[in-house]
């Protein structure tokens, strides 16, 4: 078996100092590896008021956070901030997966990672919400770009993690960690819509923290 190697790779404008806004563990652990391969140096910004109830939210955020210690990478636990998250969503509780009230989520979710590169003296910002196929990368990449083109000096970098086997190394990852492996993208109404999805194919409807990564084992679509 011919022995994988990393590409090189270089943020915007040949900076070595990236902001990371992470959503999970599972989708940063592949962007995580990446960078470090890369020597990248790089922090890790954890900003997800959309995931509910507070039960998911800390499970995700606890594995983040024991990965970015397993390898020493500085992380910064942003404010939980779900009410806000509720008042921007309202009007929007019945908008389909990708539509209106996930741009209005990443938006959220950029812009404060965005101010915190600002204050901080970051000059890229980057995301690994991108690297799950479930998601729309160019609805992402849109999204980020508008937050990082607020301020002067700060680029988003849209790198596409799929590429090059991410995806595939993104599953791998999970299962060598044994992650916690969500079910549905993380706010009350995905999981709804997710719950609905499962009853009508004869599903029973989820368990929080009762699923796991685990070695020979494919995620369900979520």
């Amino acid at each position: 078996m011919t022995e994988f190697v990393r590409l090189n790779l270089t943020p915007p404008n040949g900076q070595k100092k990236v902001l990371l806004h992470s959503c999970c563990a599972p989708c940063s652990g592949e962007v995580m590896e990446a960078m470090l391969a890369s020597g990248i140096d790089y922090t890790i910004f954890f900003y997800n008021p959309n995931i509910h109830p507070l039960k998911e939210y800390l499970l995700r955020k606890d594995e983040n956070v024991r990965f970015a210690e397993k390898h020493g990478v500085p992380f910064v636990d942003a404010d939980y901030d779900k009410d806000n998250w509720f008042a921007r969503a309202r009007g929007m509780e019945w908008e389909p997966e990708r539509g209106a009230r996930c741009t209005m989520c990443f938006d959220m979710r950029f812009e404060r990672t965005a101010l915190y590169a600002h204050e901080h003296g970051f000059p890229v910002m980057t995301s690994c919400l991108g690297i799950s196929r479930w998601k729309n990368m160019a609805q992402i990449n849109d999204c980020g770009h508008r937050a990082a083109g607020r301020y002067d000096g700060l680029s988003y970098w849209d790198f596409n993690w799929r590429k090059g086997g991410g995806a595939q190394r993104m599953i791998e990852i999970s299962k060598r960690e044994q992650f916690y492996q969500q079910e549905y993208c993380g706010c009350v109404y995905s999981l709804r819509d997710t719950n609905q999805h499962r009853r009508n194919h004869g599903r029973a409807p989820i368990v929080i923290g009762t699923q796991f990564y685990r070695q020979g084992e494919e995620p369900d679509a979520t």
